[in-house]
């Protein structure tokens, strides 16, 4: 794909935490047409940042205040330029080479396009115990918001900025990914699902707790939908 006349500028947005094993998997990946990548780092110390420079030098660093997913994606937002912007993760769970098919759909109409892994099935590297949470996860959202979303963990997600800036995001954790859809959905967005290919986390290991992080995204799930 080549960037047309006429097609938004878009801005890769990627938070980084001692990803230094698994960059050299993602940020050689984002084609070339991608004319802005924010690097929100969470104050690394593995040589994330220094690695992030040598493998894109085009790449805007930002070193977030505080910590938590939810902070860095309120920093990159405040960075990004770009009509849309395309979240990513560091850790390789998210293939750069699926950005068309994200982009593809925002030209389609959607205001909201958001990843989903499990589309297609379990991911053979996903275990069972987190297959089974994310699963109850979006059982719960399609419940309430009255969806049927296969997967609504997924660090991929594309969205019009204009619209990212109308749903103020208050976590500071992973859980904001939750927030923002709850959120979009509420304020009656047009939000579809694409399916993108996963490999898992290439090495190192998560930063949050599995079970733990999926009761708290559970809790907001619901009091997102009874919020005034």
């Amino acid at each position: 794909m080549s960037l047309k006349q006429g097609f938004p500028k878009v801005t890769v947005l990627i938070c980084t935490l001692n990803e230094v094993e698994n960059l050299p998997h993602v940020l050689p990946k984002i084609p070339d047409w991608v004319e802005e990548i924010v690097i929100v780092d969470g104050n690394s110390t593995d040589g994330t940042v220094e690695l992030a420079k040598r493998l894109c030098p085009r790449a805007r660093l930002v070193f977030q205040h505080g910590k938590g997913k939810g902070v860095a994606l309120r920093c990159g937002l405040a960075q990004a330029s770009g009509n849309v912007v395309i979240t990513l993760d560091a850790d390789g769970e998210t293939d750069p080479v699926d950005i068309p098919r994200f982009l593809d759909a925002l030209m389609g109409g959607y205001d909201f396009a958001k990843g989903s892994r499990l589309a297609n099935g379990r991911p053979r590297q996903m275990p069972a115990y987190r297959w089974f949470g994310n699963k109850l996860l979006a059982l719960t959202f399609n419940l309430l918001y009255g969806t049927r979303f296969t997967d609504i963990c997924s660090g991929y997600n594309a969205l019009w900025r204009s619209h990212f800036l109308g749903l103020p995001i208050t976590y500071d954790n992973c859980e904001a990914e939750q927030q923002m859809l709850a959120r979009a959905k509420m304020a009656g967005m047009k939000i579809v699902e694409v399916p993108h290919s996963t490999n898992g986390r290439i090495a190192g290991s998560s930063k949050v707790s599995g079970i733990k992080q999926g009761l708290i995204d559970w809790f907001v799930i619901i009091t997102e939908r009874f919020r005034d």
